[in-house]
């Protein structure tokens, strides 16, 4: 059962490595799992922006082994691996992306028609989460690496969420400098950032908690005003 009220985690982290190198889920994700409300949720990763990696993709399945989650995973190279992607993706109670190129994952979305699927599934109460181009990708757009070492801005975002978003903000010392840039110009909306190991939950299009599973870790509303850019620590809840 997922809840009625759309909803999204858009995060930079979610998973983490124990003591001996192993993938398991840390705060964000577990977040994740109890906005379903579901006694044992299904869980669909999303390896699009890695390209399908089968390493990130067994990993996940990996991370939740021995969990009461019904894990899955939605592939689009070098061909899409089920039958039917929006039967697949309304069936879940929660879509979690993982981080890789965002330019690329959209074109690839929007050629599938998972774009449309996508913002279905979030009317229809699907928790849709994810951890950097997992997060940039549910709003207007933000600052990505895509295209080569140095940041640029995407613009072309599913656009679920009115804002722009900055993703680890405390670990990239030129995505700070260049979303007040941009937010600035007028290339994106106001916008919500986060520190590596912080998430934002949106209900709607409104921000409705701050979250962080790593210590000190914050989130940031960056908008300008009477011509200059502001920039707001959020304080967050520790998970």
């Amino acid at each position: 059962m997922t809840p009625t009220t759309p909803t999204i985690l858009a995060t930079s982290g979610g998973f983490t490595q124990n003591a001996h190198g192993v993938t398991v889920p840390d705060g964000l994700a577990r977040l994740a799992l109890r906005l379903t409300g579901a006694d044992r949720p299904k869980l669909c990763f999303v390896a699009t922006a890695s390209g399908d990696s089968v390493i990130y993709i067994q990993a996940i399945y990996a991370a939740f082994a021995g969990w009461p989650v019904d894990v899955s995973h939605l592939a689009l190279f070098s061909m899409p691996n089920v039958d039917d992607l929006r039967k697949h993706v309304l069936g879940q109670d929660v879509l979690w992306v993982g981080g890789g190129s965002v330019a690329g994952l959209l074109a690839m979305w929007r050629l599938h028609g998972l774009d449309e699927v996508m913002r279905e599934a979030w009317e229809a109460g699907v928790v849709l989460a994810g951890v950097s181009a997992g997060s940039i990708c549910w709003h207007v757009g933000g600052t990505t690496d895509s295209f080569g070492p140095r940041l640029r801005p995407v613009t072309d975002g599913l656009g679920l969420l009115p804002f722009g978003n900055g993703v680890h903000y405390d670990a990239e010392e030129e995505r700070r400098p260049l979303l007040h840039e941009l937010v600035a110009a007028g290339t994106l909306p106001a916008s919500y950032a986060t520190d590596d190991g912080a998430g934002l939950l949106y209900r709607g299009t409104e921000l409705a908690g701050v979250y962080a599973e790593t210590e000190g870790a914050r989130a940031y509303l960056v908008e300008a005003a009477g011509g200059q850019v502001v920039e707001t620590a959020l304080s967050a809840e520790r998970l």
